[in-house]
């Protein structure tokens, strides 16, 4: 048996787009009972994670992303532009 380190590179790592996330926390709050626009609106103004649950990895994956990105990411598919 083979008993090598294995070198983990991250930058390997399939990531999620912002739109992606955005989708998984709204399907995220969705089944919690929670309106997802509503929770989304109020961490986006805010920066107060408590508007997002922790159902499913909600929390983590939207606070990865700056604020600054999800609502650029927000208006470029609202404009299409």
């Amino acid at each position: 048996m083979d008993k090598k380190t294995i070198m983990f590179d991250a930058s390997k790592t399939q990531q999620r787009s912002t739109k992606e996330v955005l989708e998984m926390v709204f399907d995220a709050l969705e089944e919690r009972g929670y309106n997802g626009i509503d929770q989304m609106v109020g961490y986006i103004l805010s920066g107060d994670p408590s508007y997002i649950t922790s159902h499913n990895n909600a929390r983590l994956m939207i606070s990865r992303i700056d604020r600054d990105d999800l609502l650029e990411e927000i208006l470029k598919e609202y404009l299409k532009k």
